[in-house]
């Protein structure tokens, strides 16, 4: 028999309640910093002690537009009193306007909108191998998608199998079949690949996960000449690089490039929802008929309220021209730290990768620091810590921040 217990009202709970109860009761997927957030207001965010920190991770670029965005909480508060949930049985009167505005904001046609980042990159998946049975004419069940060295596209059983990470593969065995990996930057790798199955190729414009790897100049604008020459579909994967975190709207505009197929997320929700899509021309969003794909969350009027902001703010191109003054103001700054610890520093408009030595310690080891200065970022790939804070940040803000980070590096 289960005796039930009475959990404690958060207020009187200390943070490291919070820890222990979490520690207890959540299953331990993830290793956060020991810190739990109570409130947050911009790019700042305050622990359930009072303690005062600088956000410098953004949720991962969810929160592009900085926490508690007043437009967007509004935004949802007028949708609440309205209707959250319809499923795709109905119509809702705020799915159209999305599709329209979304379609518009990056020169495409048509969208699929889902819910997380994951699903928006399996419905691209599906996507692919059903344009490629249906129109390119590739026999059943032989459908090849290229994808990348170190990519990161999500967790699920058919995502990892493409992953190059063991982290994320050791034990969810058997692997979906239908993926080949080929170097990325490496364009000679790419061509070379390609073969009358080869259906897309699913690309990071920057690679996030793996580091803010930026691909060499030219890689993405020749890799779409490629897929265009062996009629293979462009599929850009902008879920964290995309809506405004490089100082573009999208990555790909940084090399004039526009994909065939681009999944989004994550910015897309405002930081409030969880809110992704596919967008892509009717030619190959055509494919879907009526009951061969679906979600019954995805596109429900909350969440399209929400994009529907998001887009809004996005066609006024701030947060953009921000992302890349500031972006240009902080690497400008962090490459006057003269430290023999860091191997390289790395970024596009508000997205920086601060790669250690070996010898110089771990990432993980220098966040921890940072946040006993009141910083919150965190590492990647054991030797690199991302800094991505929302684009609302200021000047001042970050020669804060630079100035915190140099006495961690340099202490």
């Amino acid at each position: 028999m289960t005796v039930q217990t009475q959990s404690p009202t958060p207020g009187s709970m200390t943070g490291q309640d919070h820890i222990d109860m979490v520690e207890t009761y959540a299953a331990h997927n993830y290793h956060p910093l020991p810190v739990v957030i109570a409130k947050a207001e911009g790019v700042w965010v305050e622990d359930a002690d009072g303690k005062r920190y600088m956000d410098m991770l953004a949720a991962y670029s969810a929160v592009n537009f900085g926490h508690n965005n007043a437009e967007i909480i509004d935004a949802v508060k007028q949708q609440l009193d309205k209707v959250t949930l319809t499923s795709r049985a109905f119509q809702n009167d705020q799915l159209g306007p999305m599709c329209r505005e979304l379609a518009d904001l990056c020169g495409m046609e048509m969208v699929l909108p889902m819910n997380t980042g994951a699903e928006a990159v399996e419905t691209a998946i599906k996507t692919a191998r059903r344009w490629g049975y249906k129109v390119k004419g590739v026999p059943q069940g032989k459908a090849k998608i290229l994808c990348c060295s170190e990519n990161f596209h999500g967790r699920t059983t058919t995502i990892i199998s493409f992953s190059t990470d063991e982290s994320c593969r050791d034990g969810f065995g058997p692997f979906t079949p239908g993926f080949e990996i080929v170097t990325y930057g490496d364009l000679v790798a790419l061509e070379s690949a390609i073969d009358e199955n080869t259906v897309a190729f699913l690309v990071e414009p920057i690679q996030g996960e793996a580091g803010i790897i930026i691909p060499p100049d030219g890689y993405l604008r020749c890799a779409r000449k490629i897929c265009t020459e062996k009629n293979v579909l462009f599929i850009a994967d902008e879920i964290q690089s995309g809506l405004g975190r490089t100082g573009k709207t999208l990555a790909c505009e940084h090399e004039g490039v526009k994909p065939d197929v681009l999944i989004l997320g994550k910015a897309l929700g405002g930081g409030v929802l969880p809110v992704s899509a596919v967008v892509s021309s009717k030619e190959i969003l055509g494919v879907f008929t009526p009951g061969s794909h679906g979600s019954t969350f995805g596109g429900n009027p909350l969440s399209c309220a929400v994009a529907r902001k998001v887009i809004e703010i996005l066609n006024r191109g701030t947060f953009q021209r921000a992302a890349d003054q500031l972006g240009h103001h902080l690497l400008n700054r962090l490459t006057t730290l003269q430290s023999d610890k860091i191997k390289q520093i790395r970024g596009r408009g508000l997205w920086v990768g601060i790669e250690f030595k070996p010898e110089a310690g771990k990432a993980m080891d220098y966040c921890k620091k940072l946040m006993a200065e009141g910083i919150l970022c965190k590492d990647t790939h054991e030797q690199t810590m991302r800094l991505a804070p929302p684009l609302c940040i200021t000047k001042d803000e970050i020669d804060w921040a630079f100035d915190k980070l140099a006495k961690v590096i340099n202490g």
